[in-house]
């Protein structure tokens, strides 16, 4: 018996062009692997009761405090600009002894800054204010 091993150079020349798959498929199901267990452990939180949507019309009440946030961050109360925080904080102390304490309505520009918003409410808090509310377009109205 005889047995012919490549013995011709051109079967030896030539070049492999297809690609080897394995490796690529390898690592692809191991990080597939990975994913799959480590998924459910982000999705996990502290459980905790969300508040849900609730959309009150306004009942204006003259007692009320209406302060407006302009897109520059100026603070009006109703149509009169308060020039500064502490003077926001005097005035907000003075209507927190009434009885029964009047609710403060915030309308906060829709490009104002957070931080002028912000500042509103942790002025309503220092004052001792209870109850705060935001004013906001009913869904559907362009303004």
């Amino acid at each position: 018996m005889s047995m012919t091993v490549g013995t011709e150079s051109s079967d030896e020349d030539e070049v492999v062009s297809s690609i080897n798959t394995t490796p690529l498929v390898d690592v692809m199901l191991v990080l597939l692997i990975i994913f799959l267990i480590t998924i459910p452990v982000v999705t996990q939180s502290a459980r905790v009761e969300l508040p849900k949507e609730e959309n009150v019309p306004t009942v204006t009440k003259p007692e009320n405090v209406l302060l407006s946030v302009s897109r520059e961050g100026e603070v009006y109360w109703n149509t009169l600009l308060i020039p500064d925080n502490e003077d926001l904080v005097n005035r907000l102390k003075k209507v927190s002894v009434l009885d029964p304490q009047p609710e403060v309505h915030i309308r906060g520009d829709m490009d104002a800054r957070y931080e002028a918003v912000g500042r509103v409410v942790f002025a309503c808090q220092r004052a001792g204010i209870v109850k705060i509310g935001f004013i906001t377009e009913p869904p559907g109205r362009e303004g």
